[in-house]
């Protein structure tokens, strides 16, 4: 006898799954939140209960309103046992009369204690209800986060989701569909009505808690090495990668594993079909593990666990067995059903037996997609390439993507111009469960958003353009202005709101930023998000931050020379960093009033490469030009490619002609040598900083 989750049950019934949760814990049924399960003949009789007018135990404790006579005819929902629940409900929401059908059952449950009605229109995200109901993003955040749903400010919210909030503020919701939104679902409808089911790849998600060796695993099963381009040893974006196992192909997801990047984990989560759960040997199961552990259960995946490290000598695989099973885990050699694997990243132990398991779980599953339909899937990552413009990396998940497809990306649309696999290698056709480089986009989406071929490229224009507005339309609150470094003296007096921008080198970061942000909590400041994108900070962002008294926060990335030189001018506190955790500490300290550094970055000027000498023995010595102010020998330096920091470091040899010298000023060539770097192009900048102090006022 199948499984029947509580939010199933909720929409059959056309009731909150709130208060369903009331009238199934009064009845003793053992739940505890809409993704708790039942048995299907309990789920029966409750849906029997509550449709024919038969009284529950304890009538004065009812979560569900009293109806008429008439109204209880009309609510009976017959069930049909030879059809699942679930593509019933799909069935539906896939039609004109579905909707309708469903808005019916909906109307039985009027709802007397909520007065205010809210109109959501079509793709309604957590951006634009917050803007709606004229409360903070975060607010929002924290309410879906207590029920368990991992969200974000672009996040698109489905019904349940929507009649969860729609109870949590005191408002009904009344969801009505958008007809662009429509037309293209019946244009989807008839590019898909040919089937080809066949077998595709796995698409595994590898993770866990930061440093137990996950980038490490993955190095090991594909032979490469992406560890060293990470800064500190700590992955900072999604990667998607395939590999072939004999003869068989399996994708695999690379997600960051600290906590800042929790929605791109949970957002992982829900494209694989096999979770690895990595843990190491010698640390065991830690607050990340279980983060990673509770995103796969809720998106119903299978997870296998790699306890890696076992080569350490202080490797205890008792224990950390133990606390799986604490977890809800219990490994299969103890009487469970979860798969434990012993490997060794390092030394390449166990990858064999993994990659079976794997294979074998996938079999198990089933796993099948339409090779003959249009595509559809997710954006895994996205950037803004210098020279190739909006990229966004794409996992396809159903049909088959081209090159010429026009597509839609949430609010972004495009004609796919040309599609590259993992090696930059050019692709004409991409299979589900492909992972590629689209280029073609009018703009960056949001990593997280799904995709979709459609025929019309002129709806898919007018689709985009209308869910771009909706987004502009819930950035724009009216926001109290501060800046970081008064943030203290500000809220001695009333509460503040801090005017955030964030701009990074991918768009993963940016979003994993803001969730960061919007964590951190303090009674008198309220963080809000006025914008986030990708690329160097400009003169538009500074602009921005000046008219709202915002501060910029730079990750990875840039101002450039101009928007430098404006934000001095316009005093636009702008913050840089290349780790995630830097950022929240100085934030957290600025809110309690310690941060009062002693020590200030100064720009000294920045030179251009122009030529590149391979000098053997030596390294790569930069022909340069210096652009603005002065290079100097014993200064700090940092290679800027468009606008992102790819080393930091120190000058090694500064030369005029064949002369050492301690300083270059503007106008002038020199040879620079870097300390340990000879990744240098024509193009980069080299840009010379020290730290001055600052006098204490």
């Amino acid at each position: 006898m199948g499984k029947v989750r509580v939010y199933e049950l909720a929409k059959e019934l056309g009731i909150n799954s709130k208060k369903l949760i009331t009238v199934l814990q009064d009845l003793n049924v053992d739940v505890k939140n809409h993704m708790s399960t039942m048995e299907e003949d309990v789920a029966k009789r409750v849906m029997e209960m509550l449709t024919s007018g038969e009284k529950k135990p304890s009538d004065d404790k009812a979560a569900v309103p009293a109806k008429a006579p008439e109204q209880k005819k009309e609510a009976a929902v017959p069930v049909k046992k030879s059809v699942p629940r679930k593509k019933v409900e799909k069935k539906e929401k896939t039609t004109r009369e579905g909707r309708k059908a469903r808005k019916a059952r909906l109307s039985r449950f009027d709802k007397p204690e909520v007065e205010e009605v809210l109109l959501l229109e079509g793709r309604v995200t957590v951006g634009e209800l917050a803007g709606r109901l004229d409360v903070p993003v975060s607010e929002i955040l924290t309410r879906l986060l207590g029920l368990g749903i991992i969200s974000n400010i672009n996040q698109h919210l489905d019904e349940e989701v929507l009649d969860i909030l729609s109870e949590e503020f005191g408002v009904r919701i009344e969801l009505t569909a958008d007809p662009d939104e429509e037309e293209l679902l019946s244009l989807l409808q008839e590019t898909g009505a040919t089937e080809e089911l066949r077998f595709r790849p796995p698409v595994v998600t590898v993770l866990g808690h930061v440093d137990h060796g996950k980038t490490s695993l993955l190095d090991g099963i594909r032979e490469t090495n992406v560890m060293a381009s990470e800064a500190g040893g700590i992955t900072q974006h999604i990667g998607a990668y395939k590999a072939v196992i004999k003869d068989k192909q399996i994708v695999f997801l690379d997600t960051p594993g600290h906590e800042a990047f929790t929605a791109m984990r949970a957002r992982g989560a829900q494209v694989t079909d096999i979770a690895i759960l990595v843990v190491a040997a010698d640390d065991g199961v830690m607050p990340q593990t279980i983060e990673a552990i509770n995103h796969v259960k809720a998106a119903g995946v299978p997870i296998i666990v790699a306890i890696n490290k076992i080569d350490k000598p202080n490797a205890n695989i008792d224990r950390v067995k133990q606390q799986l099973a604490e977890a809800g885990l219990v490994p299969e050699d103890w009487g469970g059903d979860t798969i434990c694997v012993y490997v060794s990243a390092l030394k390449r132990e166990g990858l064999d037996e993994l990659l079976e398991m794997i294979l074998l779980v996938a079999e198990m599953a089933e796993l099948k997609a339409d090779y003959a339909r249009p595509a559809t899937g997710t954006v895994v990552e996205a950037e803004l390439d210098k020279g190739r413009g909006p990229v966004a990396t794409v996992l396809v998940q159903d049909g088959v993507l081209e090159v010429g497809d026009p597509i839609i990306c949430g609010s972004v649309f495009g004609k796919v111009r040309a599609m590259l696999d993992e090696h930059g290698k050019r692709l004409k056709k991409a299979s589900p469960s492909t992972p590629v480089e689209v280029l073609g986009l009018t703009g960056v989406p949001q990593a997280g958003d799904s995709f979709m071929v459609v025929k019309d490229e002129k709806l898919s224009r007018q689709i985009a353009a209308k869910r771009g507005e909706k987004l502009r339309e819930a950035s724009l609150r009216k926001t109290q202005k501060v800046s970081l470094d008064d943030l203290f003296k500000h809220i001695q007096d009333k509460a503040v709101d801090l005017n955030v921008i964030i701009k990074a080198d991918v768009q993963g970061s940016a979003e994993a930023l803001a969730e960061s942000l919007l964590k951190i909590e303090h009674e008198k400041v309220n963080i809000r998000i006025i914008h986030k994108a990708v690329g160097a900070i400009n003169e538009s962002d500074v602009m921005l931050a000046s008219s709202s008294n915002a501060i910029i926060i730079g990750f990875n990335i840039r101002p450039e020379p101009n928007a430098r030189k404006l934000a001095e001018r316009e005093r636009v506190d702008i913050r840089l960093y290349r780790v995630i955790y830097e950022i929240l500490e100085d934030i957290k300290a600025a809110s309690l009033g310690l941060l009062e550094p002693e020590y200030q970055e100064e720009i000294l000027g920045q030179a251009e490469v122009r030529q590149i000498f391979k000098v053997s023995k030596v390294g790569n010595i930069a022909g340069t030009y210096v652009q603005e102010g002065k290079i100097l020998r014993n200064a700090g330096i940092r290679v800027i490619r468009d606008g992102t920091v790819i080393h930091e470091g120190k000058i090694d040899s500064l030369k005029r002609f064949k002369d050492d010298v301690k300083e270059v000023n503007t106008g002038f060539e020199c040879g620079i040598l870097l300390e340990n770097f000879n990744d240098l192009k024509e193009g980069d900048i080299i840009e010379a900083y020290h730290m001055k102090e600052v006098p204490s006022s």
